[in-house]
Formats: structure tokens, sequence, C-alpha cells
């Protein structure tokens, strides 16, 4: 059902690109940045090497580095995903997912505004030439997303994104503190409910605290929402990442890709209290990140696993 409906959209006619638009050889070569890799050795695997001539326990090193998972955009004109050969998967659907953008100009002396985006989680764009990048730093983890697959379009889940339902009623919702973006005293929004709209007076944090949503929604399994999940399972050898937890930089990381490009990653907030983050306001309110998360591995010597350090 997904499928044909992502097939139906893409053939629609009439579509409008956004003003700051990004390419998909753009967006792969971003992911050529050592920051966001963070590549390093973190233990030892022990495999148990049989033959006809008896068993010997053999090892392999254990590395631990980041992958670009996916690439989210949060937007605030609906069917104008700034990923140029992605925005088809997304325009507005009569009747069912149209608008988008800010509530009223906010008034003298209001000191909150509602403001509802858009998403997308569609897989990185990985290619022989990120591949090639990987390989210089040694043995590298298999990820775990699909190139150019959406796992989210929030256009598809119109019915859980623009009402908040279920979500608003969930404890995450309605307990102060809990399951926010912020730090020192800068809170940027709530992550639940897991919907396209949020209080927030700055538009750029807005865009971050829906990315974040996102990125939450499709990590986890069973969720309310009309998606796929980005999972994977652990085995021999091999760690995938956990879900994704707001404030946790050793659990993910992200990485702008527009309105300016960064070869850099950070967590959100990515400044301090008292940034402006000026140089970051998009004039359509469409924002793009890379989803970096961490992987575990470690190369096969035997025919059994015994375990690992680190």
């Amino acid at each position: 059902m997904l499928k044909s409906t992502l097939l139906l959209v893409a053939t629609l006619p009439g579509l409008v690109y956004p003003a700051f638009a990004l390419t998909t050889p753009e967006i792969a070569a971003s992911a050529l940045t050592p920051d966001c890799v963070k590549y390093r050795v973190v233990g030892t695997c022990y495999w148990l090497q049989c033959t006809p001539f008896g068993c010997t326990v053999r090892t392999s090193v254990k590395v631990r580095h980041f992958r670009p998972d996916m690439v989210v955009s949060a937007y605030s004109v609906t069917g104008q995903n700034p990923w140029t050969e992605m925005s088809p998967l997304s325009p507005p659907l009569p009747g069912i997912a149209e608008g988008g953008g800010d509530t009223n100009p906010r008034a003298v002396g209001q000191h909150s505004k509602v403001r509802f985006k858009n998403a997308d989680a569609i897989g990185f764009p990985a290619g022989d030439e990120l591949a090639k990048f990987f390989s210089e730093f040694g043995y590298v983890c298999s990820p775990s997303a699909t190139p150019f697959f959406p796992y989210f379009i929030s256009q598809l889940d119109a019915a859980a994104w623009r009402s908040g339902m279920p979500e608003m009623f969930w404890p995450e919702a309605l307990t102060p503190g809990m399951r926010e973006v912020g730090k020192d005293g800068d809170l940027w929004g709530n992550i639940y409910p897991r919907a396209g709209a949020l209080s927030q007076t700055h538009d750029y944090k807005a865009g971050a605290v829906i990315a974040q949503r996102a990125a939450d929604l499709v990590t986890r399994r069973g969720q309310p929402h009309i998606y796929r999940p980005l999972t994977a399972s652990a085995h021999d050898g091999y760690w995938p990442p956990d879900p994704v937890q707001e404030g946790d930089s050793n659990n993910h990381q992200w990485q702008m890709l527009a309105p300016k490009m960064s070869h850099s990653c950070a967590i959100f907030p990515d400044g301090s209290a008292t940034d402006s983050y000026a140089d970051r306001l998009a004039d359509d309110g469409a924002y793009v990140w890379t989803l970096w998360r961490p992987y575990s591995c470690c190369p096969r010597r035997g025919q059994t696993f015994l375990g690992s350090t680190g």
C-alpha cells in the first residue's frame, strides 16, 4: 500500500521545488567528513575456529563509528522538500495534506507561536564514493538503512501528524520536563506528541525539534503512525544503534545540509543559550539534516562467536 501510494504521488503534475534545493550528489558528498565518522577501535572479538585438526581461539579488532543513516527534512510548504529528487514523494494531497507553515503573525506581547512543518525521513543515498571513504579508516560496519527508501513521509501520516492523536494524551506529552529538546534553560520543544505542530517562536529551533521527532519515531517499532521502522538486530560481531534519544551525543548526531551546508556534527541544541542561530534560518522554512548513528562490529574469524570486550 505504501509503495503504491509513493509511486502515485511521484507522478503528480505541477510540483514546485523549494528555493534552496539539494541534489543527491551533493548530499552523498556531504558525508565525506571525518568529524562525523568518529572512527575508533574499542575492543577485541573472540572467535572459535575449528578444523579437522582441532580448535583454536582467534581474535579480531572491534571498531565503532558513525554512519549516515537518513536524510531528515522539516519544511513549511507542503510538497517542497529541499531534496530535489525526493520532493515528488511528498506533494500536497487534496483534502488530506495541504498547507503548512506558521499560524497567524505573532501579536505584540505574545510569547508563543505555533508552527507547523512537514517531515520526511529517507535513507541516505550512499554510493561507491562514500564506501571508499569509509574503507580508508579500516574495517567498517554494514548500514541498516536502505538508500533512498522513504521511511517516513508525513503527508501519508496526515491523520496522526496533523492532529497529534493519540500521543497528545501520553504521559510524555503531559509531563513537563519529560522527553524535551533543550539544555541550560534553553528549551526548544517537546518530543511528544510526535506531530508537525510546535509552539516555538524561532523557526530554526522548530525545524530541529520536528526533525528530532521524526528520527525518534522512525528508529522505533510499533508506533501509532504510518511509517517503516529503521531498526536492525544485533548478531555475532555486529551491534547496530539503539533508538534515537534526544540529548545523547553517543547515540546519534546531526549534520546540517540546508539552508547551510555543515562539515561537522552535533546534537540539538547545537549552540549556546544566547545564540540567535541567524546564520541557520531558512527564508522558506525548509531545513535538512543527515542523521548519523553509531555502529560497532568486528570481522568474523571463526565459526563460533565467543564474546567481545569494549
